[in-house]
């Protein structure tokens, strides 16, 4: 027995692997030159299909997992329609887009990107965003994310990304979490990556709900117009409730109470009939100003201004059906940003000519077979005919000898199609280059727009930046890989990297550290380029900061309001706050020491929808404290007192009338409270309309900023 587990531990130390002082190599041992950059036709051209290496590093990364997604694993989504307001046949001869009132079916899928697919809805992360479009011309899939750029700007590094992200691999920790060594050695050694950064410590990594976030096609994509003119297009989904966000204790306390609190939201708007709506809008760049502004529109860790190109608003989608069955349709669709029609095509951004091979490679492993097209949620509504055939699961039962073209014993059929016919043809574009291993240096600036980021965010979001980066990279343990990246941060902002140092108990270092790949030769360190800053040609943006861009109509539709209770409690105050929340399509719901109903002033009784047990003030928009004797049943109730604290500290407004007035001043926070606080709505006159009214204002405006400790004030 002996010999045997020698033996075995023998075989297994041969496929153990230790790269300490060795060379980068292909799995056939080859050694790589440069592991940054595809290879491609010129600095901005195309990337190549012969790049065996990139061929092999992600076709090993698509395969790592079976079945659940690598990345975007845990998601939700619905069944919709996209209606055309705008048209834009001038630009692209996209059926879809020719006509306005046309509705086209859709299915979207909301995910997230780093965790497994039981993880908490509200970890820290970005948003997945895929909407796939069942046109007439076929499926078009616009697959993107709620933030408008990404990490890396090639996709040889994507792998890499995912990797350093993911759960430690020698102890599967932490789970769905950024919070960790590896994934702040990754980013500290990769200067691009700071614009994203600066996005993804924002609180647009932790949305309030899906209905409430935008979508981003986060590359720049063609579109063709039937005379086979060209324009750049940047796609933009712009939510109807606006976009809002928790706070991060607030997202910690949702994940161990309601880790799908996500997924219930969506579904439950849905089954209420408060669908949930979105604009489509453009960014749109003449072919002639390609190389106009100071970033490159190639670039995926760059954004356009909105000061420098609007958003044209074309259409709108309604989400309208959840899935009959969650497995069928959300855990089987498969989408790709190759999946185009006429008059939508790509551009060289090496990012996502990377994500061109990728997906359908991904799908394969995940779907087991080429024919994942036929699983009835990926069909297309456009009639199929190819000579593609078998394989496994085959469903379609083609008929005739014919399997191949040309031929003449089917009669030629199907058809080439002219372009005339709807035929799909890529835009005519020059390339004429070398084949090279490098970055355009036009991609150099990796500072400008972190920046710019930075300086549009109003004082608050700016101390919760702050507050991120600390909560993050105080989760690190290596303190170089702190000190590094303090030294990216100061060339964002200096006070930013100084303010993060005081939490970490840091220095800034005087010159941030230029990384260093080890056994790499100079003239290949990161594309052959220094990082550099580009003044931006626009200072601030109003567009990047959600406080200053709340909806245009505010609107309380669909929030959900806390109604603290217990028997004795005044029923007139509590149905007058439900019936005005409901006219607003708003939902007031009873929370009581115990569950099944508590007993009114006059008797009655009203159902408890939770017990304090079972839920907290986290999964609620706003608490409302009506009078009653049953205050004096809950004074001095651990349960009550956390279920208050946690909603003022989490800004959120709470109301109160009569006795509730001295209820709410008894609770420990009651010192703070300042009497100009417009998220504190009081009365002692209880079930008025005037204070019903006060109540939803103050609720529409989503959070009381103003309460919060401001690094930046």
């Amino acid at each position: 027995m002996k010999n045997f587990q020698d033996e075995k531990q023998r075989d297994l130390s041969l496929n153990k692997s230790d790269g300490t002082n060795k060379f980068l190599t292909t799995d056939q041992g080859v050694r790589i030159n440069d592991d940054n950059n595809s290879l491609k036709a010129g600095d901005r051209g195309p990337s190549l299909l012969e790049d065996f290496i990139l061929r092999e590093k992600i076709t090993h990364f698509d395969h790592e997992r079976i079945p659940e997604r690598i990345v975007h694993a845990r998601g939700s989504g619905a069944h919709g329609f996209f209606e055309v307001t705008n048209p834009i046949p001038e630009l692209t001869k996209a059926g879809f887009l020719q006509e306005a009132g046309l509705k086209t079916p859709v299915f979207v899928r909301f995910s997230t990107v780093a965790g497994f697919r039981g993880s908490s809805d509200l970890a820290r992360d970005v948003r997945g965003f895929a909407v796939k479009f069942y046109t007439q011309e076929g499926n078009y899939d616009l697959v993107g994310n709620n933030i408008p750029i990404f990490f890396i700007q090639d996709a040889s590094k994507f792998p890499d990304l995912v990797h350093a992200v993911k759960p430690e691999p020698h102890n599967e920790i932490p789970q769905a979490a950024s919070a960790h060594d590896t994934f702040w050695d990754f980013i500290s050694l990769m200067p691009e990556s700071m614009h994203m950064i600066m996005w993804a410590m924002s609180d647009r990594a932790i949305p309030r709900s899906y209905r409430m976030m935008e979508g981003f096609g986060v590359h720049t994509f063609r579109l063709i117009n039937e005379a086979g003119e060209s324009s750049f297009v940047k796609f933009h989904w712009k939510p109807k409730l606006g976009t809002h966000a928790v706070v991060w204790d607030e997202a910690l306390k949702i994940s161990g109470n309601n880790p799908d609190f996500h997924r219930q939201d969506l579904w439950e708007a849905i089954e209420s009939g408060n669908f949930p709506e979105w604009e489509l809008g453009i960014q749109v760049i003449p072919q002639n100003d390609e190389h106009k502004y100071e970033f490159d529109l190639l670039d995926p860790t760059k954004i356009v201004p909105e000061e420098l190109v609007p958003v044209t608003i074309i259409g709108r989608m309604v989400l309208n059906k959840n899935p009959d069955n969650f497995f069928a349709e959300t855990e089987q669709i498969a989408f790709h940003p190759g999946h185009v029609v006429p008059g939508i095509d790509f551009t060289n951004d090496p990012l996502l000519q990377g994500r061109l091979f990728s997906y359908t490679d991904t799908q394969l492993s995940r779907l087991g077979s080429p024919n994942f097209h036929e699983i009835p949620i990926n069909r297309s509504v456009a009639p199929v005919h190819n000579h593609q055939r078998d394989g496994h699961m085959r469903q379609e039962i083609n008929k005739g000898r014919v399997s191949y073209h040309p031929n003449s014993l089917g009669g030629g059929c199907p058809f080439q199609a002219k372009i005339s016919e709807g035929g799909f043809s890529s835009f005519n574009e020059r390339v004429d280059a070398h084949k090279v291993r490098e970055r355009s240096k036009s991609f150099a600036d990796h500072f400008g727009q972190a920046k710019l980021f930075f300086n549009s965010q109003t004082p608050t979001e700016k101390s919760h930046i702050v507050k991120a980066l600390r909560f993050e990279l105080g989760k690190v343990e290596t303190t170089a890989i702190r000190i590094r990246m303090l030294g990216l941060l100061s060339q964002v902002d200096k006070q930013l990297a100084e303010k993060v140092a005081e939490g970490l108990g840091a220095t800034v270092p005087p010159a941030p550290e230029k990384p260093i790949n080890h056994g790499v030769s100079p003239e290949n360190e990161m594309g052959n380029q220094e990082s550099k800053t580009v003044k931006s040609s626009v200072d601030s943006s109003d567009s990047l900061s959600m406080i200053k861009n709340p909806t245009n109509s505010p609107t309380i539709a669909t929030r959900k309001v806390a109604i603290i209770a217990a028997d004795g409690v005044s029923e007139a105050a509590v149905m007058n706050i439900k019936s005005a929340l409901l006219k607003q399509d708003a939902k007031g719901c009873v929370i009581a020491p115990n569950l099944g109903s508590v007993i009114t002033d006059t008797g009655g009784a009203i159902a408890v929808g939770f017990s304090f047990l079972t839920t907290s003030s986290v999964l609620f928009d706003a608490v409302y404290i009506p009078h009653g004797e049953s205050l004096n049943v809950l004074a001095g109730n651990d349960d009550v007192i956390e279920f208050l604290t946690d909603a003022y500290k989490h800004c959120k407004v709470i109301g109160a009338d009569g006795e509730g007035i001295n209820f709410l001043r008894d609770i420990p926070f009651s010192a703070k409270l300042n009497d100009n606080d417009p998220g504190i709505v009081l009365t002692t006159e209880p079930a008025t309309e005037t204070f019903a009214e006060d109540f939803i204002t103050a609720i529409a405006n989503h959070r009381i900023w103003e309460r919060e400790e401001n690094l930046y004030n």
